[in-house]
């Protein structure tokens, strides 16, 4: 049987001096390794530990109990999220109503790289939304998370360089590897029934779909929001208000709002 890993985190009561390592030498005598460790909130600690079993998991729990300064918060098998705290020191923030719901601002980009990586690595069909104002880094972060996922990117709506609206991809881009963006008002303002065919197409297909503006894209379509397997929202600040008024109120010149608003 091989090796086994654990994620560890413990809140601490009392920071005396040596506490770490008390915790890390019963690790030592439990033959229990610790693989990363690091502070995830205020007086909470992390810990990745790789074990030959899980009778060394259980030993260590009741010992664990036994420790006056200390107090065990989790004892599991690692989740996506504790990798990711224990690796950039802080927990991603989630809604408290809606667990698929992720919030991030722009000083956390690495985080979010990070965490949208470790999602395009994952095979299978996957429809993220991405929210956030205009320049706040939404398709930058997909492009280096797909980058860093090892994954090709392909713009099926896009404004990022120049304004794309795709209606058919070669043969070979219909592959389950790569990592489609899709620009919700975009293709809601500008897709024809050609692009919303694609689209279609590209939704049945096993990959990896990112719909940036979500809310504006199931607005206009058959979708909805309970078809999002994670939503992601970046804000510049933390209480910035997320908002589309601009691009749906006519602009004075009889413009839609679109391209005055730059999104």
């Amino acid at each position: 049987m091989g090796k086994q890993e654990w994620y560890l985190e413990y809140e601490i009561h009392v920071n005396r001096p040596g506490l770490l390592g008390d915790v890390a030498s019963l690790l030592g005598m439990l033959s229990i390794n610790i693989v990363t460790i690091n502070g995830v909130r205020d007086s909470r600690r992390g810990m990745l530990l790789l074990c030959d079993s899980s009778e060394q998991i259980e030993r260590l729990a009741t010992i664990l109990r036994t420790m006056d300064n200390i107090t065990v918060t989790k004892l599991r098998q690692p989740k996506l999220l504790d990798r990711l705290a224990v690796r950039h020191g802080r927990y991603i923030q989630r809604d408290a109503d809606d667990k698929k719901t992720f919030r991030f601002v722009r000083d956390e980009l690495g985080l979010l790289v990070d965490f949208m990586a470790e999602i395009f690595k994952e095979k299978g069909h996957k429809l993220i939304g991405i929210r956030g104002m205009p320049r706040v880094g939404k398709t930058e972060s997909i492009v280096a998370a797909s980058v860093c996922a090892n994954k090709r990117w392909l713009f099926v709506s896009s404004t990022l360089i120049k304004q794309t609206v795709r209606t058919q991809l070669m043969e070979d881009e219909y592959s389950e590897d790569n990592i489609f963006i899709v620009d919700g008002i975009v293709s809601t303002r500008r897709g024809n029934e050609q692009h919303w065919q694609l689209i279609r197409e590209l939704m049945r297909l096993e990959a990896t779909k990112v719909v940036e503006h979500p809310d504006m894209f199931v607005r206009h379509t058959e979708y909805t929001l309970d078809d999002f397997d994670y939503i992601i929202e970046l804000r510049h600040e933390p209480d910035e208000d997320i908002s589309y008024d601009a691009i749906e109120r006519p602009s004075l010149l009889g413009g839609d709002g679109f391209s005055e608003f730059g999104f």
